[in-house]
């Protein structure tokens, strides 16, 4: 399975959340509302997530081993980082940007 496409959303100037994104895997199936937050140790993604019953978040749609995570995770915190270079040199920040 590859990612054929990364959209990053709303990036944020402000706060622990940096952006959203939308990942597409093999032209086929997407995954929407993906999150980088910063965190104390640097950036990472959360998975889109729903509140169950107990009060505790489960994610929708996520990685089933920490290769995959990995492969994911590399890939939309480098397309992020490309999307804050581009914003900083166009001025724009809530652009839809694709990586």
């Amino acid at each position: 399975m590859k990612i054929t496409d990364i959209k990053v959303r709303k990036i944020a100037d402000e706060g622990k959340m940096k952006c959203i994104v939308s990942v597409t895997f093999d032209d086929l199936f997407v995954v929407h509302d993906i999150k980088v937050i910063e965190g104390q140790n640097g950036l990472f993604i959360a998975m889109p997530s729903r509140k169950v019953k107990e009060g505790v978040f489960r994610d929708i749609a996520h990685p089933i081993n920490a290769e995959m995570r990995k492969i994911v995770e590399d890939a939309i915190i480098e397309a992020y980082q490309k999307a804050v270079e581009s914003s900083e040199t166009s001025g724009y920040n809530d652009e839809e940007s694709e990586a």
